[in-house]
């Protein structure tokens, strides 16, 4: 029996990153600019943590996606986006230091893009606490589970040994088709029902809760 997971894998926004308020604001600003149509808040934050390519064909179904996204792109080429900072939220670094010191490997899954992941990584001085991490724009994106199967092939971890940690069905769905556990936090923009549905061992308030959630799930366990 396995006594304890080697590798966890986190999702970014929602789950690491308190960032779904700026997410939703920047694409709301960007709508406005180029005259796509209105979509409501709730729409947006529905979304979260899928790629930009999945977002765009979700919101705006009756559209050309290739049309939307160029006109997005030829927006931010000239605007760029609304520049936010990433935040944390506020156990996240304790949390994933302690983790480290464990000794689980950490790394990151995320729907955000390399350029937009490296930046958010640099604006919360994280980077180092991760071994690997995979975007959206380098594998098929989430619910696909060619994300994690990249960083168990890149750690040479089995399945069985890995954890994805997310906050939305996607992260949930994810974890599920490459035969890996995933636990839920309740940080991001789905409900525990909905995250339970999906396939989550566990639904936990947040990332402060995975330590001791972990030490429980394997306390007086053994190896074999």
């Amino acid at each position: 029996m396995n006594a304890r997971y080697e590798l966890i894998i986190f999702d970014w926004d929602g789950t690491l990153a308190d960032s779904a308020g700026d997410l939703v604001g920047s694409l709301q600003q960007a709508i406005q600019d180029t005259g796509l149509p209105e979509r409501t808040p709730a729409q947006m934050r529905e979304l979260i943590g899928m790629s930009i390519q999945d977002i765009l064909g979700r919101l705006w179904p009756e559209l050309d996606p290739a049309k939307v996204r160029s006109r997005l792109a030829a927006y931010r080429a000239r605007y760029g986006w609304p520049k936010t900072k990433a935040r944390l939220f506020d156990d996240v670094l304790d949390t994933l230091a302690e983790l480290r010191e464990a000794g689980y490997t950490l790394s990151v899954a995320t729907g955000k893009s390399r350029r937009g992941l490296d930046r958010a990584l640099a604006d919360t001085r994280s980077r180092e606490l991760f071994r690997l991490t995979r975007c959206a724009d380098e594998s098929a994106p989430k619910p696909a589970p060619n994300l994690v199967e990249d960083l168990l092939l890149r750690t040479a971890t089995e399945p069985a040994r890995a954890l994805v940690v997310g906050d939305t069905e996607y992260d949930m769905f994810m974890a599920r088709a490459a035969g890996v556990d995933g636990v839920a936090v309740g940080t991001g923009v789905h409900d525990e029902a909905r995250l339970k549905r999906a396939g989550a061992i566990a639904v936990l308030p947040n990332i402060g809760a995975l330590p001791p959630w972990l030490a429980g799930r394997f306390d007086g366990v053994t190896e074999s």
